[in-house]
């Protein structure tokens, strides 16, 4: 094996770790926080952490079987008995699972001298899957934990030393999913361009600074009016869930898992930009921008109509031109992103992970991630417009 390869698979490894470690390591600060909430007798908070808690678990073990039922029967012949799938999901285990198969397979791989086309292939098929639960992990839990404790805290005036941790850690979490989802789709171009340092950076930084003001406006409206959080959440809900269903999704095997889909996508235009559809995403991407800018606006227009202090006695003055400059920030560095930094690369959809070329699944026998491989075709729109492929390309999202 090249010193190259090796040290590309080294560092996936090592990756893959502390992609496992953030995950458990939140999952106990979000359990600590809940056993605090308890002995205080807040027992609403400690239900509202619960409840996100077991609404993205279950998301994800549905997402995680319903994919595992519709690979091919062959591909996982390493993996345990359906029985035993079934159980380790039901039991809210199938994501930890998957991350374990993706860091042996990994390892198995980097012990290889020469590591087989199908075993590198496999690789990046289970870690193409870990990363889209990973990003439905953290809009369906991180993100809005993170405005949670962010509302809580402002509410309250003060902030206890395991919410400085949950809310650490939520972005830690946040971060690093973006990251890895980017790095994952950039493993479906056929040259498999390297992802540099600066590029992450400026990824990561535009991502989290259009992200921050829309969390600290949903918490500043939760922190004023925490009975109508729940009605303003529904409403604009319902509103990007029937905009994903016009746009004619298909990504899940089945109608009804498509819809739990849909539902998540929408949970996370709540918060974020995410494609659901081929072509060029420049205007839809607009479209969504000025939307959820729009009904911020609209959130502090109320707040400072309605009062100036929060009830703790901070005064908002002091976090609108945060939030602010948060957002004009963002909003630079992604035109800088996607005008210099974005990959432009001829599309082949015959080749896996940049390792080996091949025409088609049954003509070699490598498994490939064909959920991911659209998500990819959206994200890298422009690549696969100018290889003009004869087939159309599949909706899905990408951030």
């Amino acid at each position: 094996m090249p010193c190259s390869l090796r040290a590309i698979l080294l560092r996936d490894l090592i990756l893959g770790v502390l992609g496992i470690s953030a995950f458990l390591i939140h999952l106990g600060s979000d359990l600590w926080a809940v056993s605090q909430y308890v002995l205080s007798g807040r027992y609403l908070w400690a239900a509202l952490v619960l409840s996100l808690l077991g609404v993205a678990s279950v998301a994800l073990q549905v997402f995680s079987w319903v994919w595992l039922r519709a690979d091919p029967a062959d591909l996982h012949s390493s993996q345990l008995s359906a029985r035993c799938l079934a159980l380790l999901h039901l039991l809210q285990l199938g994501y930890l699972y998957r991350c374990m198969q993706g860091l042996q397979q990994g390892l198995l791989v980097w012990q290889q001298e020469a590591p087989s086309p199908f075993d590198l292939a496999y690789a990046d098929f289970l870690s193409l899957d870990i990363s889209m639960l990973r990003l439905f992990e953290t809009f369906l839990e991180k993100t809005p934990q993170l405005t949670l404790v962010l509302a809580i805290v402002l509410q309250s005036g003060q902030a206890e030393y395991y919410q400085w941790i949950g809310i650490c850690t939520s972005f830690m979490g946040i971060s690093w999913a973006l990251l890895d989802y980017h790095r994952a789709l950039r493993t479906c171009l056929p040259s498999k361009p390297v992802l540099g340092l600066g590029s992450s950076v400026i990824y990561f930084l535009w991502n989290l600074l259009l992200l921050w003001p829309r969390v600290l406006a949903v918490a500043l409206f939760s922190a004023l009016f925490p009975r109508y959080v729940a009605l303003h959440f529904v409403g604009l809900w319902l509103v990007l869930l029937f905009w994903v269903w016009c746009q004619g999704t298909n990504f899940m095997p089945d109608p009804r898992s498509e819809w739990l889909y849909r539902a998540t996508v929408a949970t996370i235009l709540y918060f974020s930009w995410f494609n659901v559809a081929e072509g060029h995403t420049r205007g839809r991407a607009t479209i969504h921008l000025v939307f959820l800018l729009s009904d911020s606006v609209l959130m502090v227009v109320t707040w400072v109509t309605q009062s100036a202090w929060l009830p703790s006695g901070i005064p908002l003055q002091m976090l609108l031109p945060v939030g602010g400059t948060s957002f004009l920030l963002g909003l630079g560095l992604r035109l800088v992103y996607y005008r210099w930094l974005h990959p432009s690369y001829p599309w082949e959809p015959d080749q896996v992970d940049g390792t080996t070329a091949f025409r088609s699944l049954e003509d070699y026998q490598l498994p490939q991630n064909r959920r991911m491989d659209h998500l990819a075709q959206n994200f890298f729109s422009k690549a696969r417009d100018e290889a003009a492929l004869p087939w159309p390309g599949e909706v899905n999202g990408v951030l």
